[in-house]
């Protein structure tokens, strides 16, 4: 199973976000990480991922929830279409009350008193997801294929 750090520890985080200040609150959190060494990249905008794109292959993305709901489907249809496909999408929420996007978003933090340690073990929780739900659709693209090959096979008699 892939974990989300490189071979020599560190882990490639994308941070997408438009308040500075929430999201140095975030880098924060994100160097209290202990014994991680955390790289990271931000942006803005969806031109700004694509740049950071470009030369950067973020193992963990997270995007704040203040840059609004049509930039954040936007994002993360995009996100989808591009060489990151594969990379968990964590959503940085205010509240628990507002409408989230579910495709394609592996999980949801609450800004809200997020600790180091909270944020370091949804990251993880996110890769477990992901690899689960790949394992999920290669284990039914085979057994949907076996269903497929005894059912054409078998000629049922009635």
């Amino acid at each position: 199973m892939r974990t989300i750090c490189d071979s020599d520890g560190s882990w490639k985080i994308l941070v997408v976000g438009n308040n500075p200040i929430e999201l140095s609150d975030i880098f924060d959190r994100l160097k209290g990480i202990q014994h991680k060494l955390i790289l990271t990249e931000m942006a803005f905008d969806l031109k700004s991922i694509l740049e950071r794109l470009s030369h950067f292959r973020p193992e963990h993305i997270l995007i704040d929830d203040n840059i609004g709901r049509v930039a954040l489907q936007t994002m993360i249809g995009t996100l989808h279409h591009h060489k990151t496909r594969n990379v968990p999408i964590t959503i940085l929420k205010n509240s628990n009350y507002q409408e989230t996007i579910g495709f394609g978003v592996m999980n949801f933090i609450l800004k809200q008193h997020l600790t180091s340690e909270m944020l370091y073990r949804e990251l993880v929780n996110s890769n477990h997801f992901l690899e689960t739900q790949r394992s999920w659709k290669k284990e039914y693209g085979k057994r949907k294929g076996q269903l497929e090959r005894f059912f054409s096979s078998s000629k049922v008699q009635i």
